[in-house]
């Protein structure tokens, strides 16, 4: 991170060659703004920012699961609601810390960057995109790292890897998602009327979303309800979505209030080279629109019952059938971008994406807490207690929600990067840009082999040394975290030295081909790779708790028991955890990533790609 955020400083500080005198603004040529230099120097610093709240998130997060388990295997012994209740505070406690602290870091780092760019709004939120650039790049380390170290340490205890995959990993993930969307609506307001009337409040309109968001999860969480109730997974189910459905009604009235407090009657956004008027009211609803995508996202993703999960696994080809079945999902996601486009623009494009994420403390909530009840079961079984943990640990409910918000955040990305590289509307038939989306269709397959191939050799290296008397050696633990570390390095490599190479030496157009391509393959290839393999752990969990009708009747009238059933999953599940866990969730930060990368190098393209075209 610190030889990347050199690298940085050397990139932009070139641009103008590192001269120290204020250069014309690039939008209104009659004010001054702060030299290049400045802003490379700015930018390492949010970079580097970015990149430890990030591992703060992972790190917080895994002490606050670890602290939990013990804590709900011992309320169990009241009953499964008090467990459950234990799991889902806990995970509470997580959510709103990571989005909270991202939050207030990022608005602090605003106003200590403003006391030296005063009313330079271009030049302090160029600055300020090194923050989702930094956080970026840790959530992709971190959560393909935890995804290859939950793997392979399933090996040796089966629920160990899940607080560094499903905690630290989704943490970092979709902090990088949180930051990223924020710093993408900050760059495109900085274009429009806001940043030429210095109204600070207005700039500041998704921050105060976000802000918003962290209140309405509060009420939330905090809503009187009773557990006493909650005898089975869909009790559990129940009572989470029920959380989520009112998170979403109450933000629906916050995202209300604060539009009419902090935004203008109507104002002017950037439009790829023109300006386009917007009232305050549409912006409100693109917000509004990029909130309920995420919950009907939400809601179609859950919407197969657990027997038909069950049936998709007598054969394999079934279960991969089943994840390919999901890859319409993104298609709400395209019509929230179809529609905030054509209503505010790319700025539409971009709150839309933060609306989305406005309820990210519920949302990490839910979802810390299936790995926490995981472990929890662990500690169970460590002292022999037998208990409901597998109806109990079955509520993965947001498994996913990353990658489904991915198309929002980097086409507000995207958007921004167009806008700051002054770029025309992207012609596919240019036989650069052509080039460039092949290349970019080819980068998740190719991140993906990576990542998967590096999950094996530390699990059978285990098996191999494996010793009964030190069943929970740390010589096991060290050998699968070496091997996440190690084999992290190249896939990160590929991604993050791509938008230099081909920005560098062949040019914007070709890049902005590189980003097209790599967004309509990673949603395509992430969903199938997470639904296909999150299908496969549910069906184990389910038909191991003896609950599906399906492995009780067929299988009974023929076998007496449901052991065909029970081996199929337990095959199936080798193959499903790598790719729900390891490669399917890193693909929405690989492009997110390109393209806020290309985002803060984009003066230095502008400046200096293009060289091979410029040599030949």
């Amino acid at each position: 991170m610190v030889a990347f955020a050199i690298l940085i400083f050397l990139c932009l500080g070139s641009v103008e060659g590192f001269s120290t005198q204020s250069q014309p603004c690039r939008l209104d040529p009659s004010n001054m703004c702060k030299p290049a230099l400045a802003t490379a120097v700015f930018s390492a610093v949010s970079f580097l920012l970015g990149a430890f709240t990030s591992v703060l998130s992972g790190f917080l997060g895994m002490q606050i699961a670890m602290y939990t388990d013990a804590k709900t295997a011992l309320e169990e012994r009241k009953g499964v609601g008090k467990a459950f209740f234990s799991a889902f505070r806990s995970g509470a406690v997580m959510g709103f810390l990571i989005a909270a602290h991202g939050l207030v870091v990022l608005y602090i780092a605003i106003h200590l960057f403003k006391l030296y760019y005063g009313n330079d709004w271009e030049g302090l939120f160029e600055a300020i995109a090194g923050y989702g650039l930094g956080a970026s790049s840790m959530a992709l380390f971190g959560r393909g790292a935890g995804g290859i170290y939950a793997k392979a340490a399933d090996v040796i205890c089966c629920h160990v890897g899940d607080i560094v995959g499903d905690i630290a990993g989704a943490g970092t993930d979709l902090f990088g998602s949180y930051a990223e969307s924020s710093c993408a609506a900050l760059v495109v307001a900085s274009i429009s009327s806001f940043g030429n009337d210095h109204n600070f409040t207005a700039m500041c309109y998704p921050l105060l979303i976000s802000s918003m968001g962290i209140l309405v999860c509060l009420m939330t969480t905090l809503f009187p309800a009773s557990f006493s109730n909650i005898n089975d997974v869909k009790d559990i189910n129940h009572a989470l979505r029920k959380r989520l459905f009112i998170s979403t009604i109450l933000m629906t009235f916050g995202i209300v209030i604060v539009s009419w407090i902090a935004l203008p009657s109507s104002f002017t956004v950037y439009n790829f080279g023109s300006q386009k008027v917007v009232k305050n009211w549409q912006l409100c609803f693109c917000v509004g629109v990029g909130l309920w995508a995420g919950l009907i996202i939400e809601f179609i993703t859950k919407s197969c019952t657990n027997d038909e999960i069950s049936r998709s696994q007598e054969f394999a080809a079934a279960g991969v059938g089943f994840g390919l079945a999901f890859v319409n999902i993104p298609i709400f996601a395209f019509l929230s971008i179809l529609l905030s486009y054509r209503i505010a623009s790319v700025y539409g494009i971009a709150v839309a994406a933060v609306g989305m994420l406005s309820t990210i403390a519920t949302r990490l909530a839910i979802n810390a807490y299936s790995p926490i009840s995981d472990n929890a079961k662990r500690v169970a079984e460590m002292i022999r207690r037998p208990g409901p943990w597998e109806w109990l640990s079955y509520a993965r409910a947001t498994k996913g929600f990353a990658i489904e918000s991915t198309s929002l955040v980097s086409m507000a990305l995207f958007g921004a990067f167009v806008s700051r590289a002054a770029i025309s509307p992207v012609d596919v038939l240019t036989p650069k840009v052509f080039m460039g989306s092949i290349v970019g269709a080819m980068l998740p397959k190719w991140f993906s082999a990576m990542t998967m191939k590096r999950v094996g050799p530390p699990a059978l290296q285990m098996l191999a040394d494996r010793n009964p008397q030190q069943y929970l050696h740390r010589k096991y633990f060290k050998i699968t975290t070496d091997a996440s570390f190690r084999g992290m390095i190249l896939p990160v490599a590929l991604v993050m030295l791509t938008p230099l190479i081909v920005g560098t030496f062949l040019g914007v157009e070709m890049l902005s081909g590189v980003l097209a391509g790599s967004l309509g393959s990673v949603v395509r290839i992430a969903i199938s790779a997470s639904k296909n393999g999150g299908a496969w752990e549910e069906a184990k969990k389910y038909i191991k708790a003896g609950a599906s009708e399906y492995a009780k009747t067929k299988y009974a009238k023929k076998t007496h028991d449901s052991a065909p059933i029970h081996w199929a999953v337990d095959k199936e599940d080798t193959a499903g955890d790598p790719l729900k866990d390891t490669s399917g969730p890193p693909l929405n930060i690989l492009i997110q990533l390109m393209a806020v990368e290309s985002l803060v190098f984009a003066p230095f393209f502008t400046t200096h790609g293009g060289l091979l075209f410029k040599i030949f």
